[in-house]
């Protein structure tokens, strides 16, 4: 069974800056996309971030210029630096893998969400 763990997410005034953290852990064999998605209330889930082996990131035109995907592979975790938050940001930010458990088995594997409340 793979898990994804978040941590880092909590409450921040507008303007300010926090970072979020994702480690998968269990019965893996390799790891392709990593990414970061979010979902406010009322909205659909969308995607703010994400990154696959090489470092290749694609963004939301919503937060490009303002948060940063980046990934340790060696340590099988993803993180997003979010800057310049505006309330618009806030929202309940889940990560997502694609995972290999061997090298014919492929899953897609969400986190249990962290909530981000940026206050104005």
């Amino acid at each position: 069974q793979v898990q994804l763990v978040e941590s880092g997410g909590g409450l921040v005034q507008s303007g300010g800056s926090l970072r979020l953290s994702c480690a998968a852990s269990g019965s893996i064999f390799s790891i392709n996309a990593m990414g970061w998605y979010r979902q406010a209330p009322g909205k659909q889930r969308e995607l703010v971030a994400g990154i696959i082996t090489d470092g290749s990131t694609n963004y939301a035109d919503s937060v490009k210029g303002r948060f940063t995907i980046s990934r340790d592979n060696a340590k099988n975790t993803v993180y997003l630096q979010m800057n310049s938050l505006k309330p618009e940001d806030t929202a309940v930010y889940y990560c997502h893998a694609g995972v290999y458990s061997r090298p014919d088995r492929h899953f897609e594997v969400w986190g249990q969400g962290t909530l981000v409340t940026v206050s104005s």
